[in-house]
């Protein structure tokens, strides 16, 4: 099998009856699908043993005794493939439904990048709404030096986001990894548990050097939050909070900490500011100062050998961002008036 299929779980049995079909019909089939399953209360583990009964050679499960988070469970995964000999691991949620020839065109993709000899470290996949497939969900996922991570597209026509190119990170919701690459950088950071962990192992590889692409031809449908059961949470948004200021801390050299302290103070003051607004407030302020109590107990990046230019230029990205950002909220706050009217 030339990649595995990484689906972590949890209480997510209601989302298989989409997802399963869809990958089993793929029109590429050299790959295998493992299921690392959190201790789910659901009927999980019915449901993933009669997909195993189906195709025994191909699908497998890996039974946790307890919720370990995402981060750990797409390593548990990861770790699995490579023990297996697989090339790829795509992770993909349990609330996707992929096109037919979903796997096929990141296979093609990625293979096609590797034949020119650039290093590809993850693609990003095209994610559309499930409710409404004409709108996105997800083309990549960007971050700026506010400190804010975002999704490309987010609730824009899916019919414009058509072309490929590189992206800051791919999200790990529906994304292909080089496991040769990601022995490399290192695994997901599974002190992170969930959120902001798929950034933060982008992040890594764009120190190394390494691409990051979104396949607009991979194309998957996603409900979104069907495990944290929702946008917003005291859960998520503490969480997020915390792994955010992770995601600084262990990312930037010194020097760039320093020359970036206002845009990031700036970042935290307006989140703070929102999420008060949101009701969620006291969530957020939690995860920010847990974050900074922390956060050297993290392993930061070895800059050792990172070249000038390449800080220059990751810099003068994130930097760009910002206005990036603030255009797709614009875009956004514009699409919401339409649709009232």
């Amino acid at each position: 099998m030339k990649t595995t299929i990484v689906i972590p779980n949890y209480n997510g049995a209601h989302f298989l009856e989409k997802c399963m079909p869809a990958l089993l019909s793929q029109s590429r089939q050299d790959f295998s699908i493992l299921f690392v399953d959190n201790a789910s209360k659901d009927d999980s583990e019915k449901q993933i043993r009669y997909w195993m009964e189906q195709d025994p050679e191909r699908i497998f499960l890996i039974q946790n005794t307890e919720n370990t988070g995402f981060a750990t469970a797409v390593n548990q995964g990861i770790l699995w493939a490579k023990e297996q000999g697989t090339s790829y691991a795509l992770l993909l949620n349990n609330d996707t439904e992929v096109a037919p020839d979903f796997v096929e065109q990141l296979l093609l993709f990625m293979e096609e990048k590797e034949k020119k000899g650039e290093k590809v470290f993850a693609l990003s996949s095209k994610m559309v709404k499930m409710h409404d497939p004409s709108l996105m969900d997800d083309a990549g996922d960007e971050l700026c030096l506010l400190g804010f991570p975002f999704q490309r597209g987010l609730e824009d026509e899916a019919s414009r986001w058509t072309k490929a190119e590189k992206v800051f990170s791919a999200c790990g919701g529906a994304s292909l990894y080089s496991i040769p690459l990601l022995e490399k950088t290192g695994l997901f950071d599974e002190k992170h548990f969930a959120y902001l962990e798929d950034v933060d192992l982008s992040f890594r590889a764009q120190w190394k050097g390494y691409s990051v692409y979104y396949c607009p031809t991979a194309l998957c449908k996603h409900v979104g939050s069907g495990t944290s059961g929702g946008k917003y949470s005291d859960f998520k948004v503490e969480l997020s909070a915390r792994n955010s200021i992770f995601l600084l801390y262990k990312n930037f050299p010194l020097g760039l900490k320093i020359l970036n302290f206002l845009p990031f103070l700036l970042g935290i003051l307006i989140k703070a500011l929102y999420f008060q607004k949101k009701g969620y407030g006291k969530a957020y302020r939690k995860g920010i100062f847990k974050g900074l109590k922390e956060r050297k107990e993290m392993k930061k990046v070895d800059f050792q050998g990172v070249p000038l230019g390449r800080m220059l230029r990751i810099e003068g990205r994130l930097f760009k961002n910002c206005f990036v950002y603030l255009s797709e909220r614009k875009r956004r706050r514009k699409g919401l008036r339409s649709d009232a009217v």
